[in-house]
């Protein structure tokens, strides 16, 4: 039978068109249970590669001949020879370019909806990795919010619809990927906004994004506000673009909450998570579409890829926004966390400019699944 190859991009469409998938993962079982491909109707055997250099024929009959087959590894090597093992028995398989490091790599884009004055808001969907970033449109003129550091992605995206990227923000200083705004601001000329309470130590220049910024893209009255939002960290910096889109950075997802202990602050900060949480954001229109900078669980993906829901339906079905009494919601929030996410600290440092590791480095950095909510 004949080898395939499946792209990134060709599972990526299968997860948002909910498609079927039978995979074969051959990583270890440790990185395999730690983070995998998801979709809703896949199904998946793991058996590490190692104990598969004799052959394949003990897990042949594990393997559906009438299912699509895909064969998964770290790096792509290791599910080549195990496919072309599969192929020779007789089975039809492809196996993963790139392996789970282009997956982890890989963005998506989804547009999510239009601009009163005749603009667009994109989302980026980073599937492997769970990661969300915007690009709002207007007039030839793009910021991006949240930008990963795949900046290649979004230069490529904006040359095609034949936008310049002016502004960059970042709604807070990330801990679990690696920002590239810093980088897609000094291959643009664009300006970069962090908020300032949470770059004390970093070692670049950037404009300071503050409560009440208005910042206009294009010609038009395309105003993106800042919304002090503090809590996943001490500056964290929501958006409202529009009057339409509430872009909530890390400090609430679709199915979960924001952690506030990524920078050792938990603590200090739970009062200021429920604050934002149970006032300021409530405070603002139930109309918005709540566009976060992560997703946790594939449930989360509405029919087309994006990831985004009302405000007011949040407020009504979101767990961690309805916890009345506020010890409960501290105890949640310090005792009911998940792992930290990997290099969490390396990351932080990353993005404060202190470190500057290459870009083997800075992939290993992020391998695995995002840690930045508590639900």
């Amino acid at each position: 039978m004949p080898l395939n190859v499946m792209t990134s991009k060709e599972v990526t469409q299968k997860v948002f068109n909910n498609e079927e998938l039978f995979i074969l993962d051959v990583r270890n079982e440790s990185d395999f249970n730690d983070w995998k491909i998801e979709g809703e109707k896949f199904d998946y055997l793991n058996v590490p590669y190692f104990e598969l250099l004799d052959g394949v024929d003990e897990i042949l009959d594990k393997i559906p001949a009438d299912r699509e087959v895909l064969v998964v590894c770290a790096k792509e090597g290791s599910s080549v020879m195990v496919a072309d093992m599969l192929s020779d028995a007789g089975l039809n398989v492809s196996y993963l370019k790139g392996g789970m490091k282009e997956w982890s790599e890989h963005l998506e884009p989804v547009k999510v909806g239009d601009l009163n004055d005749g603009g667009e808001i994109y989302q980026f969907v980073r599937i492997g990795k769970g990661c969300l970033s915007y690009m709002v449109v207007s007039n030839d003129e793009a910021a991006l919010i949240d930008a990963t550091r795949m900046t290649d992605s979004y230069l490529d995206f904006a040359e095609g619809i034949g936008a310049k990227i002016t502004h960059v923000f970042d709604t807070h200083l990330h801990a679990d990927h690696i920002s590239g705004g810093r980088t897609l601001a000094e291959k643009t000329g664009a300006t970069y906004w962090l908020p300032p309470k949470d770059a004390t130590e970093v070692t670049f220049d950037f404009q300071p994004l503050e409560d009440g910024n208005d910042v206009k893209i294009g010609n038009t009255i395309i105003n993106i506000h800042a919304l002090y939002s503090p809590g996943h960290t001490i500056g964290s910096t929501s958006f409202v673009v529009d009057e339409k889109f509430l872009l909530s950075g890390d400090i609430v997802f679709i199915d979960s909450i924001g952690r506030p202990d990524l920078a050792g602050m938990a603590e200090d900060w739970v009062g200021d998570l429920r604050e934002t949480l149970y006032k300021r954001y409530r405070e603002l229109s139930e109309e918005l579409i709540v566009l976060p900078a992560h997703f946790m669980i594939i449930d989360e993906l509405n029919d087309d890829g994006s990831v985004a829901q009302k405000l007011g339906t949040l407020i009504e079905e979101n767990h961690g926004l309805n916890i009345e009494d506020e010890s409960e919601f501290r105890k949640m929030v310090t005792e009911n966390l998940p792992p930290q996410p990997n290099a969490y600290q390396e990351i932080r440092q990353t993005n404060m400019g202190k470190i500057n590791p290459d870009i083997d480095q800075q992939r290993e950095m992020e391998i695995g699944p995002n840690r930045c909510a508590v639900r």
